[in-house]
């Protein structure tokens, strides 16, 4: 990874959670890549595919240019490209300062890159995990920030496209509960 000279909350923000998404695909053998995730009908360089890609349709959508699209032939190395391009965008104080009406009202690049965005790249290290045969504990600080996002949503979290309603085991602990909320059985 590319060391980040200037930092800012907003950046090291993002970076802790691209950081926490790399340490899953770094760790993940190459079957993870064609192996099936929990997330229906993709594979874990699926999942890979869609946390770049929604990040680049976001900042394109905003008109501005994250460069070419790095190849998912390797996703792990893809991510890293991806997460030093990114991170080289935030790096400039006004593309994260950038103001816009979101899904939930006036908002900045920078806080939806992270309450939406970010949510993914802690979301998805579970699936990736999965894809790879292995569990992924999720941190209590991770769990804190996707269970706000979570109630954030509210039912947006539902939609067509974003998760499922499943039901939440009794006596199911924290990360289970979360894992529910987010569509997924954590068996």
């Amino acid at each position: 990874m590319t060391a980040i000279n200037d930092t800012s909350p907003l950046l090291d923000h993002y970076v802790r959670l691209a950081d926490g998404f790399a340490t899953v695909l770094d760790a993940a053998p190459a079957s993870t890549w064609t192996a099936d995730s929990p997330c229906e009908g993709w594979t874990g360089r699926d999942v890979v595919g869609h946390v770049i890609d929604t990040q680049r349709e976001f900042f394109s959508h905003h008109d501005i240019d994250a460069g070419p699209a790095p190849s998912l032939d390797d996703p792990a190395a893809a991510w890293h490209t991806h997460r030093d391009t990114v991170a080289g965008l935030l790096a400039d104080p006004t593309v994260g300062e950038r103001t816009f009406d979101g899904h939930f009202g006036p908002t900045t690049i920078g806080e939806t890159l992270i309450r939406f965005y970010g949510f993914d790249m802690v979301a998805h290290r579970w699936d990736i995990a999965r894809a790879a045969g292995t569990d992924h504990r999720f941190s209590d600080d991770d769990l804190s920030e996707m269970e706000a996002a979570i109630d954030g949503f509210g039912d947006a979290i539902y939609s067509e496209g974003v998760c499922r309603k499943v039901e939440i085991p009794a006596g199911a602990d924290r990360q289970t509960t979360l894992l529910a909320r987010l569509g997924r059985v954590a068996s």
